[in-house]
């Protein structure tokens, strides 16, 4: 069972192993971060509507850090709890059922944020 101390920690980790490759200073890096952090600001869509469309796609790849990124950003965009299963639903259209085993544990992930609500 997941808490909110495990959401810190993968804060925590993303946060200082970004800086670290960020302190590369390597010109391609530090474009395709910005590139990244540009893609999911409002445009004709919204932020939020991207971020849920990042979790989508994060689901589909299979990504489990990526799918705990999103969630992180759709729960600080106030995506609903059945938001959330819907997209879950399109994200196993599209990819499959071998989502099923990312979907467990980005509920679980999910729970975490709640539980973590105004700390």
């Amino acid at each position: 069972m997941m808490d909110k101390d495990d959401v810190q920690a993968f804060n925590d980790y993303r946060t200082r192993m970004n800086n670290e490759i960020l302190s590369s200073e390597n010109l391609v890096i530090r474009r395709l971060f910005n590139l990244d952090t540009n893609t999911y600001t409002d445009g004709a869509l919204s932020g939020k509507t991207k971020e849920m469309l990042g979790l989508v796609a994060s689901m589909v790849l299979r990504c489990d850090d990526c799918i705990r990124y999103h969630l992180g950003k759709c729960h600080e965009a106030t995506i609903s709890k059945e938001e959330l299963f819907e997209i879950f639903a399109v994200a196993n259209i599209v990819g499959g059922t071998i989502v099923i085993p990312h979907m467990r544990r980005a509920v679980e992930y999910w729970e975490a944020l709640e539980a973590g609500k105004g700390k």
